[in-house]
């Protein structure tokens, strides 16, 4: 508690919380592109740099502790003065491991971790739900569509976000295919059941593709997902997806352009948005991969007319 307490002496200490929140308004109509980089520096400036060199606006946090004020004042300040915003600070830890000592060691991280967003000032926090599978923390149970994962999901959110009571940042969590929410009307009764101002969305429209009529019908999933949580969208992943034929339903993952997601209809939905909602690639293995990736995502954002910050 004494660590909180004074994260939030030094949070108020800062006169950048009004300023993000201006920044973020999408006054422009434009989409913030981000993604990995290769670079081998620890220094904020450089990491900057680096991200505007490749044409990024947006950036995943680089590696910071808590504790660290100088090194979280430097990250703040460098980036903001490249005009890269820290899209999220991921938090990928297991909040519903059937093993009770781990789920709650992973439950302090995330909170950790989200205390950490709120420092330097990152659009959110973003984790996923968990997992009742005690053996793959992110992977498929039974019980991960039931009552009691929704509600133990919602006690942890609200228990990470009244810890921390971030005031730059969101605490979100991501659709998953078989785990809750697996669907925007699920995500919109998870936001109504935790009834937090610091709860949001944090979009991933693969991770919810679990069908072929989503899979076929991604435009219109897409659409869906924009009407009833462009609200509260402050994060998006971009990937794509192939359907590899098989006996049975299998969806690979793959660089943008190389499968079927609309991103026409991804990139006019997140230049509708009240805010920059950071469009954050992910997933690829080499600088090459996604440097691909990027200049699919540009041409075709130039050539339906959408820009990029």
């Amino acid at each position: 508690m004494a660590k909180l307490a004074n994260r939030r002496a030094f949070l108020l200490s800062s006169s950048l919380g009004a300023a993000s929140v201006l920044a973020a308004r999408n006054v422009s109509g434009k989409v913030r592109l981000g993604g990995p980089i290769f670079l081998k520096s620890d220094d904020p400036a450089e990491l900057a740099r680096e991200h505007r060199r490749l044409g990024y606006s947006a950036a995943y946090c680089p590696e910071a502790k808590l504790e660290d004020t100088g090194r979280i004042r430097a990250i703040r300040d460098a980036f903001a003065k490249e005009d890269v915003v820290v899209a999220e600070v991921g938090a990928w830890k297991n909040m519903l491991d059937p093993d009770e000592a781990k789920r709650r060691d992973n439950l302090a991280y995330v909170t950790a971790r989200c205390a950490l967003a709120d420092e330097v000032g990152a659009r959110c926090c973003v984790d996923i739900a968990g997992s009742y599978n005690p053996t793959v923390w992110y992977g498929p149970h039974p019980k991960n569509l039931s009552r009691d994962f929704f509600d133990a999901t919602v006690a942890n959110c609200r228990q990470i976000i009244d810890a921390v009571k971030p005031t730059r940042t969101k605490f979100t969590i991501e659709m998953m295919g078989w785990n809750l929410p697996d669907s925007p009307d699920a995500y919109l009764q998870l936001i109504k059941a935790v009834d937090r101002q610091a709860f949001g969305v944090h979009l991933d429209v693969c991770n919810g593709v679990n069908c072929p009529a989503r899979f076929y019908g991604n435009t219109a999933y897409i659409e869906e997902c924009f009407a009833k949580l462009g609200p509260w969208i402050v994060s998006c992943h971009a990937k794509d997806l192939q359907w590899i034929v098989e006996l049975n339903v299998h969806f690979l993952e793959v660089i943008p352009g190389r499968g079927e997601i609309d991103y026409q209809a991804y990139l006019r939905e997140l230049a509708k948005l009240p805010v920059q909602a950071p469009l954050m690639l992910e997933h690829l293995k080499t600088a090459e991969e996604y440097e691909e990736g990027k200049r699919y995502i540009r041409n075709v954002g130039d050539s339906i007319g959408v820009g990029f910050a």
